[in-house]
C-alpha cells in the first residue's frame, strides 16, 4: 500500500473516531454529535431524559423514575462515575439532562446536566448539604382538622400535634387501627398543606395494602411489599430519605408516613446483621444504625426545608426482636402516638391511649391563647383510664365543630 494511501486510511478513522476532538464537516456540525443525532433517530432516543439519581457501589448511577416504585428498569438513565464527581451529584437528586445513545446496553447515558433539585446547575453547587443545615425545633403546627365528624385527626391535633420537622412515632398493637391513622393524616396534609410533599413510605406491607393506600389517598405512595426481597426492602428505603434531604436541601417541605420502621429494620438486620455481636432477639448490635439514621433525618431547618417522619413501631406481637427494635427507638422522637388495643376491642377510635400520647414542646407549636386550655384538657385526662379518657374527649369533640370553638371554651 503507498504511503498517501496509508495517510488517507489513517485520517478516515480518525474523523469516524467517536472519541477525543470533534472533527467539524462541511456543514460545520461537530461530526460526535451529528453520530448521536444519528443513532438517536435509528433508537427513537428523546434528547432529553431525568429522574432520581441512585449511585451504586462502584460509583456509576441511574436516573430511577416513579414507575414501578423506582426499581430498576433497563430503560433507565445511566450516569458516569466522572458526570457524579464534575457536577457534585449526590443520591437521590432529581436531575436533568441531555441524552446520547448508549455504549453498550439499552440504557441511554446522560450528556449534559440541565438542572439539578428543580434548579440550574450552578445554584444547585452553591446550595448547603443536608447535614450542614442548622437544626431547629418545630414551630409551624400541621392542621389535620378537615370535616367536623371526622373525630380522628382532631382528637390527634389535641394530644399529638404534628409540626413541621417532627420525628413520630405511632406505636402500634395488631389491629389498632394504625392503618387507618396513616391515610387519614396523609389526606389531612395534602388538603390543608398543598405546599408540602406528602409520601407514603411502605416497606413489608401486603400487596392488597399497598393498592389499598393508592386509592385512598392522595399523596405519593412509594411500595415494597412483603414479595420483595430483603435488599429491595433495604434499597427503597434508604434511596427514598435520601431523596427527602435533597428535597429539604432545595427549600421543600416534606411529610413521611412510614409503615413501618420495625420492618425497616427486621430487613436491614437480616441483610446487613454480621457484626458477630447479637443482641437478645437476635438483633445484630450494628443492624439498626442506618434505621436510626433514617429516622433521625426528620428536622426543621433554619436555611432550607423541614423533614417530618411519622413512623409506625410495631409491639406486641410476640417477637423478642419487633419489642427490641421498639426500645431502641423509643425516646429519639419528638412526637409519640400510642394505640390501645383495648380501646380498639371496644371499637372506641382512634383507640388512642391519652395519658401516654404526646408532642414534646408543644407549646412552639400551639398560639398563646390557646395552649393553657390544651394544657388543661390533658390534666382532665390524666387520671382517667384509656377508655374513660377517650370516651370524654370523643364527647366534647362532638359538641363543637371545631377544635378552636373547644378551646375556647376551656380558657
Amino acid at each position: 500500500m503507498s504511503s498517501r494511501r496509508r495517510n488517507r486510511n489513517r485520517n478516515g478513522n480518525r474523523q469516524s473516531n467517536g472519541g477525543g476532538q470533534a472533527v467539524a464537516v462541511a456543514d460545520g456540525s461537530p461530526q460526535p454529535q451529528r453520530q448521536h443525532q444519528q443513532q438517536r433517530q435509528k433508537m427513537a432516543l428523546p434528547e432529553f431524559g431525568e429522574g432520581y439519581l441512585e449511585i451504586s457501589d462502584k460509583g456509576f448511577g441511574f436516573l430511577r423514575t416513579p414507575e414501578q416504585h423506582f426499581h430498576p428498569k433497563p430503560t433507565d438513565v445511566f450516569v458516569t462515575p466522572d458526570t457524579i464527581k464534575r457536577c457534585f451529584l449526590r443520591e437521590g437528586c432529581h436531575v436533568k439532562c441531555t441524552l446520547q445513545p448508549p455504549h453498550r446496553g439499552t440504557s441511554p447515558q446522560c450528556r449534559e446536566v440541565l438542572e439539578v433539585n428543580g434548579m440550574p446547575f450552578q445554584e444547585y453547587a452553591n446550595s448547603m448539604r443536608f447535614e450542614n443545615l442548622t437544626t431547629i425545633d418545630p414551630y409551624e403546627k400541621f392542621n389535620l382538622e378537615t370535616d367536623p365528624d371526622l373525630i380522628e385527626t382532631r382528637l390527634i391535633d389535641l394530644v399529638t400535634p404534628i409540626g413541621k420537622g417532627t420525628r413520630g412515632l405511632i406505636v402500634a398493637p395488631p389491629r389498632t387501627g394504625k392503618t387507618t391513622i396513616l391515610k387519614q393524616i396523609a389526606n389531612a396534609i395534602t388538603t390543608n398543606h398543598p405546599e408540602v410533599h406528602v409520601m407514603v413510605l411502605l416497606i413489608d406491607e401486603r400487596p392488597e395494602e399497598v393498592t389499598d393506600f393508592q386509592r385512598s389517598v392522595k399523596a405519593e405512595v412509594v411500595a415494597s411489599s412483603n414479595d420483595q426481597d430483603l435488599e429491595t426492602h433495604v434499597r427503597l428505603s434508604r434511596f427514598m430519605i435520601e431523596r427527602c434531604r435533597r428535597m429539604v436541601e432545595a427549600g421543600k417541605d416534606v411529610f413521611v408516613l412510614l409503615d413501618s420502621i420495625t420492618r425497616v429494620a427486621r430487613a436491614y438486620n437480616s441483610v446487613h446483621g454480621g457484626s458477630g455481636r447479637t443482641m437478645t432477639g437476635g438483633v445484630d448490635a450494628r443492624a439498626l444504625e442506618i434505621p436510626r439514621r433514617i429516622f433521625a433525618a426528620a428536622r426543621k431547618t433554619e436555611e432550607a426545608g423541614s423533614l417530618t417522619i411519622v413512623a409506625t413501631a410495631l409491639v406486641d406481637t410476640g417477637s423478642r426482636m419487633d419489642e427490641l427494635i421498639f426500645q431502641e427507638f423509643k425516646g429519639t422522637g419528638n412526637m409519640e402516638l400510642v394505640l390501645d388495643r383495648k380501646l380498639s376491642d371496644r371499637r372506641l377510635f382512634p383507640a388512642i391511649d391519652i395519658p401516654k400520647s404526646g408532642t414534646r414542646k408543644e407549646e412552639k407549636l400551639f398560639p398563646p391563647d390557646q395552649i393553657e386550655a390544651v394544657r388543661k384538657l390533658r390534666r382532665m385526662m390524666i387520671d382517667l383510664n384509656p377508655v374513660e379518657a377517650m370516651e370524654t374527649l370523643q364527647n366534647a369533640l362532638r359538641k363543637y365543630k371545631t377544635n378552636a370553638e373547644l378551646l375556647a371554651k376551656l380558657r
